[in-house]
């Protein structure tokens, strides 16, 4: 079985780390961008399972990145 995928966006270095230890130890791959527009890149390019996607980011915001995928 292949190992489910989140990406999450989010400018916030320690709530990406909550994030990341919590579903690594859950057996999920992370991916991470700390803004919207390498968000957006990420997204459409590693075509992740789930997305947690902060709203308020440099580059490009939450809901611009959310209509853009």
């Amino acid at each position: 079985m292949n190992q489910r995928s989140v990406l999450i966006i989010e400018d916030e270095q320690t709530i990406i780390d909550i994030l990341k230890f919590n579903l690594e130890k859950e057996g999920y791959k992370t991916i991470e961008a700390y803004d919207g527009k390498t968000g957006l890149e990420l997204a459409l390019t590693e075509n992740p399972d789930l997305i947690l996607l902060d709203v308020m980011l440099p580059e490009m915001d939450g809901f611009s990145v959310c209509r853009e995928i």
